[in-house]
């Protein structure tokens, strides 16, 4: 049973980070035809709630205040993991490179592992540590960090931020004591999430451009609906419902290594979609990613709660 569970989480976990590594290639094809990161996070994130509104409302029938005993977690999971996260990253590639930003993102990885050991004593082992300096060097040949580059302090900054939403997510995602079903805490994430940003442009503090044009994806023009779809159903809706199901059964720890596939997924992405084709390289540091993920499942044979 614990064989299969671990299966089932493995997959649906995989399923969430395809889902959010292909947001990176729909959102560079918005924001170069003048798509502001306001509008990139909260037209996508706002139609994927509007998708889940009617399932997560038939989940709820009856047990509406459900939603009132988990607010405190509902409105953190919004506002930190959705809508700042996201927020954050977009700030962040404005002036760093976007390999450098994800990896900085991906450093939320470390916060998990440390929440999980102060929290509730799970002192990571010798094959966590070796799979996590597995990934990290995997990660520098996938992204080709190895250049000289100049970094600007505040894009460092944003890129942080983006940390602390990744492990937010994962630590909320993977409470499995939860008496919301999954769907209706992507909902309401998603949900709390769109209103944040909605008020945040509101307020003047959050630029807001939509341009309604032809974007390039795939060799080709198209409307800017496609990239909007496919950022709101694949990268959004799917990605967080099944990222909560495969937390909720691998525990925060293996589901955020899990989750450094996202990266390999959106080179795939863009390799299909932009015609970027990975290099030896990034293939070799593809395997240590993996490698990395395989030796923190042998780790952690069991699922743990996170909060």
């Amino acid at each position: 049973m614990q064989s299969a569970r671990s299966k089932a989480g493995l997959s649906l976990a995989l399923v969430s980070a395809a889902g959010f590594g292909s947001s990176g290639v729909f959102a560079a094809s918005l924001l170069a035809t003048g798509w502001s990161a306001g509008a990139v996070v909260l037209v996508p994130i706002a139609l994927a709630a509007l998708v889940l509104t009617g399932p997560a409302l038939a989940l709820l029938r009856g047990r509406l205040a459900l939603l009132r005993g988990t607010g405190p977690g509902l409105v953190t999971y919004g506002v930190v993991a959705v809508a700042g996260g996201q927020l954050c990253f977009f700030n962040a590639v404005r002036t760093l490179p976007v390999a450098v930003a994800l990896l900085l993102a991906f450093g939320g990885i470390g916060l998990v592992v440390v929440w999980t050991w102060v929290r509730h004593g799970q002192r990571p082992g010798r094959l966590t540590a070796l799979g996590g300096l597995s990934a990290v060097a995997g990660l520098t040949f996938v992204l080709d960090l190895f250049g000289k580059r100049t970094l600007d302090a505040g894009g460092i900054a944003w890129a942080l931020g983006a940390a602390v939403g990744l492990a937010t997510y994962f630590l909320v995602s993977a409470r499995s004591e939860d008496v919301l079903p999954p769907l209706a805490v992507a909902w309401a994430g998603l949900t709390i999430g769109a209103v944040t940003v909605l008020v945040a442009a509101l307020a003047g503090g959050l630029a807001f451009s939509a341009p309604r044009t032809s974007v390039t994806l795939a060799s080709g023009r198209m409307s800017w609906m496609v990239p909007i779809l496919a950022m709101s159903l694949l990268a959004t809706a799917i990605a967080f419902v099944t990222g909560i199901l495969g937390a909720r059964l691998l525990g925060a720890q293996l589901a955020s290594f899990v989750g450094l596939t996202e990266i390999l997924f959106g080179v795939l992405f863009a390799w299909l979609l932009l015609g970027q084709i990975p290099g030896p390289t990034q293939v070799f540091g593809g395997v240590l990613v993996l490698v990395g993920i395989g030796l923190v499942r042998l780790d952690e044979p069991q699922p743990h709660a996170a909060i």
